[in-house]
């Protein structure tokens, strides 16, 4: 029983790390990558489609990104699809491909990044803490009901901690090399 809560909530305290590192890799940090655009869905004949479904996103150089549509009507749709997004970006077509500048972030700019980095974090952090309430609490009704010892009850409050911290690590880690990456000029 001790064994199912723990795998349980180490699942679940993983798929929160997984979330943060999604939100981040969405974050601009002056550099282009393909990652940039993977929230961006396209209005393709009424149907909201993936961008990376519509053509091929690469990264020609450190501050450019382009889109090669595989349907030339789709251009349009795309670099309106790009600019409603709120990335900041400005997309510009030449009728076969559609470059994307990554314009360098600013001092104050990164610092605001930073700051909404930071608040991923702890958001994911507050995440992996109530996952720990949640199965610290299964595990005093499991005690109840399961009629095990207190001392197992508090090994697997111990273990539960454990993992608490390795994934709020992970979260750190994260959050270090994306502050380093959005600091660096």
């Amino acid at each position: 029983m001790i064994k199912d809560i723990l795998k349980s909530s180490s699942d679940k305290m993983e798929k929160a790390v997984d979330h943060v590192h999604q939100e981040l890799i969405k974050i601009r940090t002056g550099k282009a990558t393909t990652n940039l655009l993977d929230g961006v869905k396209v209005d393709y004949y009424g149907t909201p489609t993936a961008l990376n479904q519509l053509g091929n996103v690469s990264t020609p150089d450190y501050h450019t990104i382009t889109v090669q549509a595989w349907d030339k009507t789709a251009i349009p749709m795309i670099e309106k699809a790009i600019q409603s997004a709120n990335l900041g970006l400005n997309p510009s077509n030449d009728g076969n491909l559609i470059r994307i500048p990554i314009p360098p972030l600013n001092e104050e700019r990164r610092k605001e990044i930073v700051k909404l980095v930071k608040k991923f974090g702890e958001d994911g952090k507050i995440a992996v803490r109530n996952l720990r309430r949640d199965a610290i609490e299964h595990l005093k009704k499991a005690e109840k009901d399961d009629h095990f010892s207190e001392d197992e009850r508090k090994h697997g409050e111990t273990e539960i901690q454990k993992l608490t911290d390795k994934f709020i690590k992970g979260i750190d880690n994260i959050l270090a090399q994306k502050e380093k990456d959005i600091m660096e000029v």
